[in-house]
């Protein structure tokens, strides 16, 4: 798809998703939904439970608004917006095909498999699932403005020349999509091919095109059953699917051919936010690919390609362009990040960890090689300018708050080398008595670095440096529940893993995998203020196991904390004031680096 039809299709996107939602307001009636559809999700249903419990906290695609403290009901207003999120799950003038409607109908009478809220409706007969249908069936099967024929953000010929051949696919071990499909009564359903035929007429793909999209929400794969209803459920995706697990994580290439259907456009292409927008930048250091989340929906909006093995990420101060090094090419790759481009920069060997400098015209790339060596990359020549020696193979490089220093950090020499980055030389170093890991810093008033915090290979907590004295003088473990994870992961060698400073200065949040589990500590005190838990993981026949958590960044307000869990293929994201999970991000292949990058 070239450049020039992307961005046709990205305003298709955009114009016709704005339809969308007024068409789905003019053909749904928002009196109806008032007063009789609405109060569905606060009635207390078996167990004390109501949907509105889960719906207005947890990072669904029902996402209700949160009720005003003491009161019963939404605000008229809050209704509106609750019903264009409803409206989003509906097909106007088609119960059966609309998800709010399926998702908590039992599978006996035609819902979908699971709903992890229950099957509350046994029969299509239940009075609340007729009024629901009702008031779908009363709307126009056509958003108003919008042909029936136009998809939506999507394009047919992609669909035909990419996706639907996928459904014909054979994988070894499973029967092709078409053989299930091909069913009258399935939902997703594919017309059946003429007999001695290899594939669809223009006229059936049309067909099966419209039933495709009534199993997507355009430019969102992760909401699109059509990706989710096969996709392992390890991997993100729904608890069970008849058909089988089709793909068994979202770097599948089938997998991504349909993402990148979904999104509407090259996925490999720069995303466009507006600004103020806050991107969270994703290494799956087990794959060549980088996911972009976009904080304000907590989606994957893009995937970055073919940067094998990619580990550190960073950014140019005018956040035009991305730095990620790339280990499987010992070079640091720079990406335009409007237009995709990538430059290669040849490192002196094997890279881990990176960071720039304040005023962007540096990046400080760490060299996972002895006798350990800090390369300095110029950003305006695009090219290596030195190699700083330091105390042993790096393992991470960071820059102080104020700016004037560098610090590495060995695994293997167990010591911090601190770095004047006036000179390029290092001045001095701690040695402690394990591995270095990740490291984070607080500051003094003045803004100068008052303290490093270090997590140390085999130590469930982490030490406190004395930036000023130069010396450890302290050491913080964890307490001892939670906990019982790790051993079955074979991460007792490295126990905690990630650590940061909230941008507002105020809290140290430092991630566990023997608690699987992320603590906060308040700033200065290093007073214990509780944890957040991470995603399980439920390997088949055995224990569950913990999230293997990797790496924290912030939102620049220090009201969300993201964690990217390596061991689960995703990213949590938790709010800082009630330490509860809101959402749940898959990601590619064992997700480790993360960092956030806020457009100017």
């Amino acid at each position: 798809m070239n450049l020039k039809r992307t961005k046709l299709i990205l305003s298709m996107v955009a114009v016709l998703s704005s339809a969308k939602l007024v068409g789905a307001q003019s053909s749904l009636d928002f009196e109806t939904y008032r007063t009789r559809v609405e109060p569905l999700f606060l009635k207390v249903r078996e167990g004390g439970v109501r949907c509105y419990d889960c719906h207005s906290v947890m990072a669904t695609r029902l996402r209700l608004e949160p009720l005003s403290a003491g009161s019963s009901s939404w605000t008229p207003e809050q209704s509106r917006l609750n019903f264009k999120v409803v409206s989003e799950l509906v097909t106007p003038g088609a119960p059966m095909k609309s998800r709010l409607l399926l998702h908590p109908l039992s599978p006996e009478e035609g819902g979908d498999p699971t709903h992890t809220g229950g099957k509350f409706w046994k029969s299509k007969n239940d009075s609340e699932w007729k009024i629901l249908a009702d008031w779908v069936a009363a709307g126009s099967s056509v958003p108003t403005g919008l042909s029936k024929s136009k998809p939506v953000g999507v394009d047919f010929d992609y669909y035909k020349t990419v996706v639907e051949p996928i459904f014909l696919k054979e994988r070894p071990g499973h029967a092709r999509c078409y053989g299930c499909h091909d069913l009258a009564s399935r939902s997703f359903h594919l017309e059946p091919l003429t007999a001695g035929s290899p594939g669809w007429t223009d006229e059936q793909s049309h067909s099966n095109f419209q039933s495709a999209l009534q199993q997507i929400v355009p430019g969102d794969p992760t909401a699109s059953r059509l990706l989710m209803h096969p996709l392992a459920p390890e991997a993100g995706g729904e608890a069970f699917h008849s058909g089988g697990r089709q793909f068994a994580s979202q770097n599948d290439p089938d997998w991504l051919a349909i993402a990148q259907w979904v999104r509407g456009s090259d996925s490999t292409e720069a995303v466009a936010p507006g600004k103020g927008t806050t991107l969270i930048y994703v290494t799956n250091s087990a794959a060549d690919t980088i996911d972009v989340i976009d904080s304000r929906s907590n989606q994957v909006v893009q995937v970055i390609r073919g940067i094998e093995l990619p580990h550190g990420v960073t950014f140019s101060p005018d956040t035009s362009r991305v730095y990620i090094s790339n280990e499987s090419e010992s070079v640091l790759d720079v990406v335009e990040r409007n237009s995709g481009n990538i430059q290669k920069i040849a490192l002196s060997d094997h890279p881990n960890n990176i960071a720039i400098t304040k005023d962007g015209g540096r990046v400080l790339v760490g060299i996972r090689a002895n006798p350990g060596t800090v390369d300095v990359i110029d950003t305006k020549l695009l090219r290596r300018t030195n190699s700083i020696p330091v105390d042993g193979s790096v393992h991470n490089v960071y820059v102080t708050p104020d700016g004037k220093y560098a610090v590495s950090g060995s695994i293997e020499n167990k010591s911090a080398t601190v770095i004047d980055l006036q000179t390029e030389k290092a001045v001095w170093k701690v040695k402690f008595d394990a591995g270095v890991r990740p490291m984070a810093f607080d500051t003094n008033p003045d803004g100068s670095t008052s303290r490093i915090f270090v997590q140390l290979s085999g130590f469930n907590g982490f030490a406190v440096v004395d930036f000023a004295k130069r010396a450890e003088t302290s050491r913080v473990t964890f307490p001892g529940q939670p906990g019982g994870f790790g051993i079955a992961e074979g991460r007792l060698g490295t126990p905690s893993h990630g650590i940061g400073v909230a941008p507002d200065g105020k809290s140290l949040w430092v991630n566990s995998t023997v608690a699987n589990a992320v603590f906060k500590y308040s700033l200065p005190e290093l007073g214990l203020l509780g944890h957040a838990d991470l995603p399980e993981v439920h390997p088949s026949g055995r224990a569950p196991t913990g999230s293997v958590p990797e790496w924290i960044t912030f939102l620049p307000d220090s009201k969300f904390v993201y964690v990217s869990n390596s061991g689960a293929a995703s990213v949590s994201v938790i709010d800082v004031t009630t330490l509860k999970a809101v959402g749940l991000i898959p990601v590619g292949e064992v997700p480790k680096r993360i960092n956030s990058l806020t457009i100017h």
